[in-house]
């Protein structure tokens, strides 16, 4: 029998020790000191302490993770998202000490983790880029060269970015010194990798991205799109699936060329490919690959039926996906909105606490992903994320009735949460006519500033 070693915490962990019970796998949990209580680790079948509560002395300690590994005779490791599940190092000391990464390999991680590097392997396979520089930039005088050729504004992004981690929008010639220097010092501090490059910035767009299945030997399967565009400061609050802005032929179009160019390049794994759609064009640009789940996979699921963590566990342990494109179908909308520990009144702080108020909403096509029980105390030391709501409706409309409903039934307290945020956004008419973009929080000035 199989034993996974989950090297993550919170509701990821939750979910992938859930599907393992299910495929009758050993489940080994890791954890801090301050997360001795968590739910992952009584779900677990064995657990171990691997350090404090700083997440470099623990989630991020490749060796103490390994360790575990080697204590509880693991035979692989899922790293679920976040932490190091795009670490080119670890999945590199995983298979030195004789442990199966569930993900891709080392050197695609690698090839793709580097925006600048996935930005170029891509194009030259097909998929649609953004315009931009060839590669990193030396210098802020030759990101002002660049930036004059393609036109004002741009965004200059860090190679090893996520989360808005390194980006800066940059409108005039007379701000770039300025706003690159400022990306550059925070990508050194965020990655420890100074290096940026530089695209055209897309004004009007969506944020569209294709889910991806890859059995590492040249097959490769989409399970469609997702619709991501409400986002406050580059990080995602509410997804969608499928993207219903999209009709038939262009759905068809991305999500063909998006599987075909992941064959291509023998993608092992579940990952996302991530575009800037601009609707009056029906024009996609490719932004990034993220190698692992995403957070939203949930609504992904919850259209096409397939657990995207059990084809995960296939192809690292039979070396084969168990579903053809042909088996694929997609049905209804399914939305996940995310619940975080913060105060939105008070420009999002963080709001860790013990949890004494619980009521986890229920219904027929509702989903809930969460760690929280009655009498868990939220750390500070983590991501403010606490939950994910998922509701599933024949339409888009139904779908969003049904989290309008879920939404004003759960009860998270004393903590703050932004539940009464994500109720505002459902009842607001532009969102509910599906008249929407990235900046759409912005424009409505539902937040102000922002990037």
């Amino acid at each position: 029998m199989p034993k996974v070693l989950v090297a993550n915490r919170g509701e990821i962990a939750v979910r992938i020790i859930r599907t393992l019970k299910e495929k009758n796998m050993k489940s080994v949990a890791i954890y801090s000191v301050d997360d001795k209580d968590s739910l992952h680790v009584a779900l677990a079948d064995e657990a171990y302490c691997i350090g404090p509560a700083s997440s470099s002395e623990s989630y991020l300690n490749i060796e103490r993770i390994l360790s575990a590994a080697k204590i509880s005779q693991a035979d692989a490791i899922h790293p679920g998202y976040g932490f190091l599940a795009e670490n080119e190092t670890f999945v590199q000391r995983c298979e030195e000490e004789g442990f199966k990464f569930i993900g891709p390999s080392g050197k695609l991680i690698g090839l793709m983790g580097n925006k600048a590097k996935a930005r170029d392997t891509v194009g030259k396979n097909g998929l649609p880029i953004i315009p931009g520089s060839e590669g990193p930039i030396r210098d802020a005088n030759e990101g002002l060269i660049i930036a004059k050729e393609i036109g004002y504004p741009v965004v200059v992004k860090a190679v090893s970015g996520g989360g808005g981690k390194g980006m800066r929008l940059i409108e005039s010639e007379k701000e770039f010194k300025r706003l690159f220097h400022e990306a550059r010092k925070e990508a050194m501090s965020s990655f420890n990798d100074s290096r940026v490059y530089l695209e055209r910035f897309i004004t009007d767009a969506r944020h569209i991205e294709v889910q991806i299945l890859g059995d590492g030997k040249g097959q490769a399967v989409h399970l469609f799109e997702r619709d991501c565009s409400i986002q406050n400061h580059n990080q995602k609050i509410i997804e969608e699936a499928p993207a219903v802005i999209l009709d038939d032929s262009t759905r068809t179009y991305i999500t063909e060329l998006t599987a075909k160019v992941m064959a291509n390049l023998h993608y092992e794994s579940a990952g996302t490919v991530e575009y800037l759609y601009v609707e009056k064009e029906k024009a996609f640009y490719f932004m990034e690959m993220n190698t692992r789940i995403q957070v939203e996979h949930t609504i992904s699921e919850m259209i096409t039926g397939i657990d995207i963590v059990e084809q995960q566990l296939e192809v690292a342990f039979n070396g084969r996906l168990t579903v053809n494109q042909s088996d694929i179908h997609m049905n209804g909308v399914a939305i996940e909105v995310r619940i975080n520990a913060e105060n939105p009144r008070n420009n999002f702080m963080p709001s860790p606490g013990k949890v004494e108020l619980l009521h986890l909403s229920q219904g027929h096509h509702v989903r809930i992903d969460t760690h929280l029980y009655h009498g868990f105390t939220i750390s500070p030391h983590y991501d403010a994320m606490i939950a994910k709501i998922i509701t599933y409706g024949h339409n888009r409309s139904a779908a969003i009735s049904k989290m309008r409903r879920v939404l004003s039934e759960t009860v998270i307290g004393p903590v703050e949460t932004n539940l009464d945020f994500q109720a505002y956004i459902m009842d607001h008419p532009k969102y509910q006519a599906n008249d929407l973009n990235i900046h759409f929080l912005k424009n409505n000035h539902i937040i102000e500033g922002g990037d």
